[in-house]
């Protein structure tokens, strides 16, 4: 290297911004942006295609498995596509936030239209395959894995990826408390027998307004981060194929226990939004309940936001994360047996177990920086994109199957759609999937983690070391 590069390295890094609160802020607003569309359709698109167009929840969970094969192929496409990407003046992956955010947006809003409600039912599926597929497959994943990869070239620095970690969380907390908190209050209504009605309208409307939500979070996004960390891949990673890629990840333990975790983890958390919107609007009847419920995330979240350097450093993220499983399943354990039918009764024990799944998922998105670290240890290839495409599949994945066992379980149960009222057996088994089916995957996931996954607090100390030393004698 000569002088003249050396000034220029130096140059570039003095100009820089250091990591800091922008960059914090900045990848909040990626997952909020995010989750204004995700978390509305994870909580509530079920009851929109239900309830608004009266569709069989049976084959809403079909569109749903239908939609993961795509995106099968689709993720790990773009992944592969985001690695082979060059780094502009702009960053490798921010300029992917500013191409998508438009189009997710759009995509988003055109699933919800209720003036097609009147419409002929293979007029009604045939809008629900494409829209769903369009935003799901296609617009959501072009947006999406380039933001999860951009953690790893924000900062290498293992306490901030962590606080990255945390605060994507929080942008989770923040939109999940303002979906579950308000659209219960604008869509459902009471008919003169008080039983809880949805309005398609305002609806259509609440989905409007959110995607415009999203747009604003995006460009928040964009212009707070800053991509610090230079990720081009090496001449070795270049002349890589993505079967020898593929050939190195399906080697990579860490990788598949931590997949192993979250496909089970999505199944339970997405099967309890699902099943919450049924159970107290039909079991409790009193969605103001329901939108309590869906406030309790954020204390809990900026609490273990505070706490969890401290936790990291201490503790370790995966040690932390087997204990939270472990009490989030007793908690829903307790639901199941007692079987109360008294609202407060179950938000607080709900609470105490939302501390345990809040707990692990503060840290969920900086363990997967710790497998991209573990890959390049590994392997000497990192691969960014292919592994958060991998991991974004397998994510896609617990939530098909969870959209998919959602819909199937309540046709099971022999619910009705558009129906006022329900039977009690009906109800009866939407209270066991809300509580007994959570209670076991939870389990599943501590016992992953605690056996399969290896990145103790230990071993992810050691990787830093290795790749700092590493990076320094380049």
């Amino acid at each position: 290297m000569d002088l003249r590069q050396e000034k220029n390295i130096g140059l570039e890094q003095e100009n820089t911004k250091p990591f800091g609160i922008k960059d914090k802020i900045g990848y909040l607003c990626g997952d909020l942006g995010n989750d204004f569309s995700f978390i509305f359709a994870s909580m509530f698109l079920m009851v929109f295609y239900t309830n608004v167009w009266g569709i069989n929840p049976s084959l809403v969970g079909t569109l749903f498995l239908v939609s993961r094969c795509i995106d099968a192929f689709t993720d790990v496409t773009m992944g592969r596509i985001v690695d082979k990407s060059p780094t502009t003046a702009n960053g490798k992956f921010r300029p992917w936030i500013r191409r998508m955010a438009g189009p997710v947006a759009i995509a988003s809003f055109l699933m919800y239209q209720s003036s097609l409600a009147g419409a002929s039912m293979t007029v009604k599926v045939v809008v629900m395959f494409t829209t769903y597929i369009l935003w799901g497959s296609i617009c959501y994943t072009g947006i999406n894995i380039p933001y999860g990869s951009m953690a790893s070239a924000i900062t290498d620095v293992p306490e901030e990826r962590a606080a990255l970690s945390t605060w994507r969380s929080l942008g989770a907390s923040f939109a999940s408390v303002i979906i579950g908190a308000v659209v219960p209050q604008v869509i459902y209504y009471k008919d003169v027998a008080g039983n809880q009605l949805v309005d398609g309208g305002k609806f259509t409307m609440i989905a409007g307004v959110f995607s415009l939500c999203a747009l604003a979070a995006y460009v928040i996004c964009y212009i707070f981060t800053t991509e610090r960390v230079k990720l081009e891949p090496s001449q070795k990673e270049e002349n890589v194929s993505l079967a020898q890629s593929f050939k190195s990840i399906a080697s990579n333990r860490a990788l598949l226990a931590i997949i192993g975790a979250a496909i089970v983890l999505l199944l339970s958390q997405l099967m309890v939004q699902t099943m919450n919107n049924y159970l107290f609007a039909s079991y409790f009847k009193d969605v103001n309940a329901l939108s309590i419920l869906n406030m309790i995330g954020l204390p809990l979240s900026l609490l273990l936001a505070t706490a969890s350097p401290i936790l990291a450093r201490k503790v370790g993220k995966k040690e932390f994360g087997v204990f939270g499983m472990f009490l989030a399943s007793v908690g829903y354990g307790v639901l199941y047996f007692i079987k109360t039918t008294n609202t407060w009764v179950f938000l607080i024990i709900y609470t105490v177990a939302t501390i345990g799944v809040a707990g692990f998922n503060m840290f969920i998105w900086a363990n997967i920086t710790d497998v991209i670290d573990y890959n390049e240890v590994k392997f000497g290839e990192r691969n960014d994109g292919v592994i958060y495409g991998v991991y974004s599949f397998a994510r896609k994945i617990g939530q098909a199957l969870a959209g998919g066992l959602g819909g199937y379980a309540l046709a099971f149960i022999g619910f009705k759609a558009s129906a006022a009222e329900q039977t009690a057996e009906v109800l009866n088994g939407i209270y066991t999937f809300s509580t007994l089916f959570p209670a076991v995957c939870y389990l599943v996931v501590g016992l992953i983690l605690l056996f399969a996954y290896p990145l103790s607090k230990k071993v992810v100390e050691e990787n830093t070391r290795i790749l700092a030393q590493k990076r320094a004698n380049h």
